[in-house]
């Protein structure tokens, strides 16, 4: 049996998917939360169950022994050489990777280089590869990028007007993120239209990060983020998209400093920083019901950008075959949907079904016969993407 770990070692956090690959089952799944506090948090579910503790885990490398020893424990696995690939996600490939990988030194190398664009993710990254790589020695390591599915984003999409030099000497450009989701999202997409040789597919990849992107015969075309993750639509304490003059007016007329701005910008805006409630779009929806009039306003600009956004794409790709939902609220919040939809659909030609969207679950049409448009609702699976990448380039 070939089994295969899918990671994702982030800031602070190593969630995990323990893969058989005859069946593409999950064994067991997980995620050790507020790595280098006191209070880290290990959960985990296997055989129908969850378990959950609470104690200090100094790092990553310790998370990584911490993982390991516990597939051990509860014989999950009976030794670790049983986990023949470890797939990794890496969020920043930039202008080097523009598909999934096998682990080298140099690989390594130049993710580090790339440090800059992705900082608080990239150097975890690293540290998780060399820690599952000196734990299991006998696994192979691959390496699958956020921005890979992007670098087929057209140059006039992916290039700021900005002078030139700094894209062609300093790689600053449009990578966009997400990729693996949108790949996934979109290639389920086509084949729930039937798998027709051409299809123009719209991803919302919805969540605490929001994105979406353009997606033309398989291959995306735009996406909503930019440089780094704080780029495009309104998120839950992201910005997305400001006028560049906000940072210099902040700086220099009111006295904050670079570094607090772009704290303000990742951690403090979007949903959590107009409303003052939370960035959880069901916490935002709750206030403004309640009668909150800035949660009222959170929700409507959130719903309003990515409504823009979805009306420039049906313009870059010409016609559109398909809308796809996914992630937190593209998932689980009909009333996000509705909303959204609702800003489209008189110029799209768009009619959704109510009780699918209100009452379905899980993968499912959301729209009704008349609608010009299909509108789906597709669970995103990231992990299964880098599991089988991960079989596939090491031939397992």
């Amino acid at each position: 049996m070939s089994k295969v770990l899918a990671v994702n070692c982030g800031s602070s956090s190593l969630k995990f998917q323990l893969f058989e690959m005859n069946t593409e089952s999950v064994i067991t799944s997980g995620i050790i939360e507020r790595i280098g506090m006191e209070d880290s948090i290990f959960t985990i579910k296997y055989n129908g169950t969850k378990d959950k503790k609470v104690f200090a885990v100094p790092t990553h490398k310790e998370a990584v022994q911490v993982l390991l020893d516990t597939l051990i424990e509860k014989k999950i696995v009976e030794h670790l050489d049983e986990i023949k690939g470890i797939g990794h996600r890496v969020v920043q490939g930039g202008p080097y990777f523009d598909g999934s990988c096998v682990v080298d030194d140099d690989v390594i190398a130049k993710i580090d280089e790339l440090s800059p664009l992705a900082p608080l993710h990239n150097p975890a990254h690293i540290i998780g590869i060399k820690a599952f790589k000196e734990a299991i020695p006998t696994a192979g390591a691959v390496v699958v990028f956020d921005t890979a599915f992007h670098h087929s984003i057209k140059p006039e999409n992916a290039v700021y007007p900005i002078p030139y030099k700094f894209y062609e000497e300093n790689k600053i450009r449009k990578y966009g993120a997400h990729g693996t989701s949108h790949y996934y999202v979109s290639k389920r997409t086509q084949e729930l239209l039937g798998n027709p040789e051409h299809a123009n597919i719209i991803v919302c990849h919805l969540g605490a990060g929001a994105s979406l992107c353009a997606v033309k015969d398989g291959k995306s075309i735009d996406t909503s983020m930019g440089l780094t993750p704080l780029a495009g639509v309104m998120m839950a304490t992201r910005s997305g998209d400001i006028d560049a003059s906000v940072v210099d007016h902040l700086i220099e007329n009111l006295g904050y400093d670079m570094k607090t701005v772009f704290k303000m910008l990742n951690k403090e805006s979007g949903l959590l920083g107009v409303s003052g409630v939370s960035g959880d779009m069901r916490d935002i929806i709750d206030a403004k019901d309640a009668g909150n009039q800035r949660a009222e306003l959170a929700f409507n600009m959130f719903r309003k950008r990515v409504a823009d956004y979805i009306g420039s794409y049906f313009v870059e790709l010409g016609h559109v075959d398909a809308i796809s939902f996914t992630a937190g609220i593209g998932e689980n919040s009909f009333i996000a949907r509705e909303a959204i939809i609702n800003l489209i659909k008189e110029a799209l030609g768009i009619v959704l079904d109510d009780k699918a969207n209100v009452e379905g679950h899980g993968e499912r049409l959301i729209s009704a016969p008349e609608s010009k448009i299909k509108v789906f609702v597709v669970p995103t699976d990231e992990e299964l993407v880098i599991a089988r990448d991960t079989k596939e380039l090491l031939n397992l």
